[in-house]
């Protein structure tokens, strides 16, 4: 007999609209395997009541029935029932403290947890994920903010009739405006500021992706690495009004050995090996957008020290403005020293004080660190989510979670997903009992 699906109310924020599982597919699922949908009821969701009532799914508050629960953000503790199997973005598989208490939760309550993170293919690639809504909402804000930092400094561009992303009917109003944005500038170019606008894109993957589909609708000319000195030093009218760069690993860092040529693989095994360089391209960028994964064996992108001394200088730095989209505090960026919201995307960050101030307006870059961007773009985002979700769904209303993990029959794409079960941390996750151990200390 399939398990019961449960789909959770988000709670953790106001702008938690998303879902992790549309109507329409819910209603496919139904239909085609014959599946039982139990639905929180939400007054905010993008996705209201009625329409999980039309596609067949029973809605009330209580998710004791369900066996599988799915949802998009961290569970609250108190709200986590026992022995059940829950598949949410749980941050906990880089041991990061502050979900350190979910995940013991998870392990007292005897629960199976599947992250989505970590459900990857064959080659490691996630096959689900929110990072190319995060790339469109960071770039929308992102340049929104340079738009207004620039305002304040008494240059008046197209850019700052960027609206937030949030108050954008949906994508396509969004790209359809910036589209608007781009025809403006490629005639009149950026008003009264006389420089080549240089975007630096530190990444390759599905956010940058997200980032770059945003810039195309603007008069984007893309700049080799190696060319950027020459390209940020261009007049306008040569280099195009807006210029993108994308890094690559081999441009953030070399090896320490100078006999030694950068490996990929060896610079993720090794990192130690390496030293950052990003450092040399800072000078060159007007605005900087952080995508990469990061933990805190890589080099940094920006840190404090050079931005302490940029900032020091008579004449402030070329960078106004990062959107740190991967938005780990402390980071890549160790500018970023709190997440924001939607409604309060940036502040200014004092480098030599380390003290931030909400807003475009201070001494120092202007930092835009929303943590749940595709929240700005929800129904969109929900979308793409829940299609690659629902076939697996089928899979895991099959499982038998009661049996062991070694007889656990899932797909290798969800089984290598699989962080705790029956309360226990299984074989690829048991390096998480030392971050838990600290925890508890």
């Amino acid at each position: 007999m399939s398990a019961i699906i449960g789909i959770r109310r988000e709670d953790k924020n106001e702008w938690e609209r998303r879902v992790p599982l549309i109507p329409d597919d819910l209603a496919a699922l139904k239909r085609e395997h014959g599946l039982q949908f139990i639905v929180q009821p939400s007054p905010i969701r993008v996705f209201d009541d009625q329409e999980y009532a039309a596609a067949g799914a029973v809605v009330q508050e209580d998710l004791q029935d369900a066996d599988v629960i799915l949802a998009v953000k961290e569970v609250p503790l108190d709200l986590l029932e026992a022995k059940k199997t829950y598949l949410f973005f749980s941050h906990t598989i880089k041991g990061q403290a502050y979900n350190m208490p979910l995940l013991q939760r998870m392990l007292d309550l005897g629960n199976t947890l599947i992250d989505y993170e970590r459900i990857t293919d064959e080659q490691n690639r996630r096959l689900i994920f929110f990072s190319l809504h995060a790339g469109y909402a960071g770039t929308i804000e992102t340049l929104r903010a340079w738009g207004l930092r620039l305002q304040h400094e008494g240059f008046t561009t197209p850019l700052v009739d960027i609206r937030p992303a949030y108050e954008y009917r949906d994508l396509e109003a969004a790209k359809e405006h910036m589209r608007q944005i781009g025809a403006r500038i490629a005639a009149e170019g950026l008003g009264d500021y006389p420089k080549t606008v240089v975007i630096g894109i530190a990444g390759y993957g599905n956010v940058s992706r997200g980032c770059q589909e945003l810039l195309d609708c603007l008069p984007v000319t893309a700049c080799e690495v190696e060319d950027l000195p020459e390209a940020a030093a261009a007049e306008p009218g040569a280099a195009g009004p807006l210029v993108k760069v994308v890094f690559h690993e081999e441009d953030m860092v070399e090896p320490r050995a100078s006999e030694a040529q950068f490996v990929l693989q060896d610079y993720y095994q090794h990192p130690a090996n390496y030293r950052g360089t990003f450092a040399r391209h800072l000078p060159h960028l007007d605005i900087l957008i952080n995508s990469i994964y990061w933990e805190d064996r890589y080099p940094r992108l920006v840190t404090r020290k050079w931005a302490r001394g940029a900032w020091d200088q008579d004449q402030p730095p070329r960078l106004r403005v990062i959107g740190d989209i991967s938005c780990d505090i402390g980071g890549a960026v160790e500018l970023t020293v709190k997440a924001t919201m939607p409604d309060e995307p940036c502040y200014v960050i004092d480098p030599s004080k380390m003290e931030e101030t909400p807003g475009v307006v201070g001494k120092g870059p202007v930092i835009m660190a929303v943590d749940n961007l595709p929240c700005e773009l929800p129904r969109e985002s929900s979308l793409s989510f829940s299609r690659a979700l629902r076939d697996m769904v089928p899979d895991l209303a099959q499982a038998d979670f009661h049996s062991g993990f070694e007889t656990l029959l899932l797909p290798s794409h969800l089984k290598k997903a699989v962080i705790t079960h029956r309360g226990e941390l299984t074989p690829s996750y048991r390096y998480l009992q030392d971050f838990l151990d600290k925890a508890g200390k």
